[in-house]
C-alpha cells in the first residue's frame, strides 16, 4: 500500500495562507490562550448558574416537606376534634400555607437573582478582561514588537 503524505494541520494551513496573502504573523498561542480563558468563564458562569438552581430545588422541596407535614398534622387532628373547631384549624392551616408560599417565593426570587447576578458577572469581568487583551496586542502591533 502507497504511503500517502502527511496532511498539513489547520493552523500550518492557516500560517501558509497568512504569509501568502502577506498578513502580519498571528501569535496562535496567544489566541488560544484568549479562547480558553472565554471557556473558563463560560464553564466558571454555568456552575454558578447551576449552584443557584439547585439552591431554588432544595428550598422548594423543603417548603413542599413542611407543607406535607403540617396538613398530615392537620389530618390527624380532625378526628379529634369538633366540626367547629375543625374549621378554624383549618383557616389557621390556609394562613400559615399562604405565609410560607410568599415567604418560599421570595427566598426562590433572591436565588435566582444572585445566582443570575453571578453568572452575568461572570462573563462581563472576562469581555472586560479580552478587550483589554486585544488592547494589548494592537498597541504592540503599533509599537512594532
Amino acid at each position: 500500500m502507497a504511503k500517502q503524505p502527511e496532511q498539513e494541520s489547520i493552523l500550518d494551513m492557516f500560517a501558509k495562507l497568512g504569509s501568502e496573502m502577506k498578513l502580519p504573523k498571528m501569535d496562535v498561542e496567544a489566541v488560544l490562550s484568549h479562547h480558553r480563558k472565554n471557556l473558563e468563564a463560560l464553564e466558571k458562569s454555568a456552575r454558578a448558574a447551576a449552584a443557584g438552581a439547585s439552591s431554588v430545588a432544595a428550598t422548594q422541596r423543603e417548603a413542599l416537606r413542611q407543607t406535607l407535614s403540617e396538613v398530615a398534622e392537620m389530618t390527624r387532628n380532625f378526628a379529634a376534634g369538633e366540626a367547629q373547631d375543625f374549621m378554624t384549624r383549618q383557616a389557621e392551616f390556609a394562613r400559615k400555607s399562604f405565609e410560607a408560599a410568599v415567604k418560599n417565593a421570595g427566598e426562590v426570587a433572591d436565588i435566582v437573582r444572585k445566582s443570575g447576578t453571578e453568572a452575568v458577572e461572570i462573563l462581563r469581568e472576562r469581555v472586560e478582561e479580552a478587550v483589554k487583551e486585544v488592547r494589548a496586542g494592537v498597541e504592540n502591533r503599533k509599537d512594532g514588537r
